[in-house]
């Protein structure tokens, strides 16, 4: 029994400590996916308190690991664990069975695994948790009081410490479709070629009568939407041909000047060199570097390099901003708030794109010094 104690403790502990670093790579993709649960329950209220829990949520998925590895006060680690992998599976089967949620985003933007094997890892891991719980009192700690304790200070710091700078600075490791090297004119096109199959969805409504829940197709011969006994719970859009494939990683990306004009294509199909300032939120915008930036406005305008500022929010408070720190010069496009967050997760950051193709990407902390154009290329420092 001892080396297959071991042997879960492995395995849950290193799935611990590998979900908690892939998420902390992109901490605000856990804020997002959580606002979506939120949502989805009917618990809007809470998503007030995303952040904080994404912050801890991540950082006990490392310290827990770790701790499990350790052996380190497994008495209560084993407890936290087990009812973890509980909420876990919970939220998963929920995602899975009401349709409602259509990725788990349980390992982030990097790797992505569909509903169905995402539920069926988390009942695992609480099968596996069980059994850490019944023999808990078999673990001991592999180091004695200090030199254990100041193992999971140490990580404690290693877990926040790797979400603050991923929060200041950017993801680690971009994956989402606004990444360096992508085409963003070619991204929101559907995807063509060997393999890739049109999708065609069909939507089915969802209503409750007497507590229970039934779905229906739009031409289906019940008709509850014409029946009062039935009330309407949602939709879900289901894919009945294709491979899901064939959809355009980027979506609803619409670029509009205060008077609704669409210039996404202007802009995205410019040749040459353009940055994007995007700004998700002016009221509660970093300020960090904004020296910088005037800085790279000047020199943009001076090398004929367009810069354009990508704001959400209203026209008025949009115009209200390009006053209060002088870009009345810079041209300003809108964008939906909720699209701009995963173009840009720091709020604000700088993009810069060469014929439609992102180029590079830097938060508030990293705006370069200057710009320089040397032989039709633009160079940072």
């Amino acid at each position: 029994m001892k080396y297959i104690l071991w042997l879960i403790r492995i395995v849950v502990g290193v799935l611990f400590i590998f979900s908690g670093l892939v998420k902390a790579n992109d901490p605000m993709g856990l804020v997002y996916k959580m606002n979506e649960f939120f949502d989805v329950l009917h618990m809007s209220f809470m998503s007030s308190y995303s952040f904080a829990f994404s912050i801890l949520m991540i950082a006990f998925e490392i310290i827990a690991g770790i701790a499990l590895l350790l052996g380190y006060a497994f008495r209560v680690f084993s407890v936290l664990l087990l009812l973890l992998n509980v909420f876990y599976m919970f939220l998963t089967g929920y995602a899975l069975y009401s349709g409602k949620v259509q990725e788990c985003g349980c390992f982030g933007a990097c790797i992505k695994i569909s509903n169905d094997a995402t539920f069926w890892k988390d009942v695992v891991l609480t099968a596996l948790s069980i059994i850490l719980f019944v023999y808990r009192k078999r673990i001991l700690p592999l180091f004695t009081a200090y030199p254990g304790a100041s193992l999971m200070i140490i990580c404690s710091f290693f877990a926040f410490g790797i979400q603050w700078w991923a929060l200041e600075h950017g993801p680690f490791v971009d994956c989402l479709a606004y990444k360096p090297g992508n085409n963003l004119w070619q991204k929101m096109h559907p995807a063509t070629g060997p393999g890739i199959v049109p999708d065609r969805y069909e939507s089915v409504m969802v209503y409750e009568k007497n507590g229970i829940k039934k779905e229906f197709q739009t031409n289906s011969p019940e008709k509850p939407w014409e029946d009062s006994t039935w009330k309407y719970d949602t939709t879900i859009n289901k894919l009945i041909k294709g491979t899901g494939n064939a959809e355009p990683e980027i979506k609803d990306f619409t670029l509009v000047d205060i008077y609704k004009n669409d210039h996404t294509q202007e802009i995205l199909t410019t040749p040459g060199y353009m940055f994007l300032w995007f700004v998700k939120d002016p009221e509660k915008m970093r300020q960090d570097n904004m020296d910088r930036l005037q800085n790279i406005i000047k020199r943009s305008q001076k090398l004929g390099v367009h810069f354009y500022l990508v704001i959400s929010g209203t026209a008025e408070q949009d115009t209200v901003f390009q006053r209060k720190w002088n870009v009345m010069g810079v041209d300003m496009v809108l964008l939906d708030a909720t699209v701009a967050k995963t173009a840009m997760r720091t709020n604000p950051g700088l993009m810069l794109l060469k014929d439609g193709t992102v180029q590079q990407k830097w938060s508030f902390r990293d705006y370069p010094k200057d710009i320089n154009m040397e032989n039709d290329k633009l160079t940072t420092k």
